[in-house]
């Protein structure tokens, strides 16, 4: 081991044990280590943001630019200067246009990705996992499949009438769901806790995974020490 490999894996191990070190209780040793990562973290985001978005969007559009580039270029600097004024209450009128018009375009690329994204290609497979005609021979006409076709169907109908919030307003029941309504929503919050368990699941997986490697370098670090 070099002598440059052996300092980063010894500052590799100071910062995993400080880390580890959380599990007495808060201490400085961790919170030095939070403030790096946290500091290498920004600078990592401020030097892509830097070669992706400023240098090849702002300013070489405004030094090399044809006129119409250089122009709109301005007035997209205009505008991102007025969304700075937010951060000073007495000028923050200034940026509310600007945020009106990320906001619009934020909800209306959120809500196109949805459902060109998810809901539309949910729709589709949920289809097609009842062409049964057109797939003879590959299994999906057996009866395990149709049955898991069908679950999935009706976990997707259920978990969306989860979502349903409008409710029928009466003297008698004011402000609730229809009897059916409420029953599939109760079916879709079975299906969405197991989803979630499983999210939460495959988060535990990985999480146990970038631990066991850390052990393993502590490990082999150490054996590399005192066994060269």
């Amino acid at each position: 081991m070099s002598t440059a490999d052996l300092v980063g894996a010894l500052i590799g191990l100071f910062l995993t044990l400080s880390i580890f070190s959380y599990l007495l209780g808060d201490n400085y040793l961790f919170r030095l280590v939070i403030h790096i990562f946290i500091g290498v973290a920004s600078a990592f985001v401020v030097v892509i943001a830097w070669y992706n978005v400023i240098w090849p969007q702002l300013i070489q559009p405004l030094l090399y630019g044809a006129l119409t580039e250089r122009a709109l270029t301005i007035i997209l600097l205009i505008l991102s200067l007025l969304l700075l004024t937010k951060a000073v209450p007495s000028l923050s009128n200034f940026g509310r246009p600007v945020m009106a018009i990320l906001v619009g375009v934020g909800a209306a690329t959120a809500i196109s990705g949805a459902v060109v994204g998810t809901v539309i290609p949910q729709v589709i497979d949920s289809i097609r996992l009842f062409n049964l005609p057109g797939s003879t021979g590959s299994g999906i006409g057996s009866w395990s499949t149709l049955f898991n076709s069908g679950l999935l169907l009706v976990g997707t109908l259920t978990t969306l009438t989860y979502f349903h919030f409008i409710t029928r307003t009466d003297s008698k029941h004011p402000g609730q769901k229809t009897a059916w309504l409420r029953w599939f929503a109760k079916a879709g919050k079975f299906f969405i806790s197991i989803t979630l368990g499983a999210v939460f699941a495959g988060v535990l997986l990985a999480s146990l995974a970038a631990l066991v490697d850390r052990l393993d370098f502590i490990v082999s670090l150490v054996e590399k020490l005192f066994n060269p």
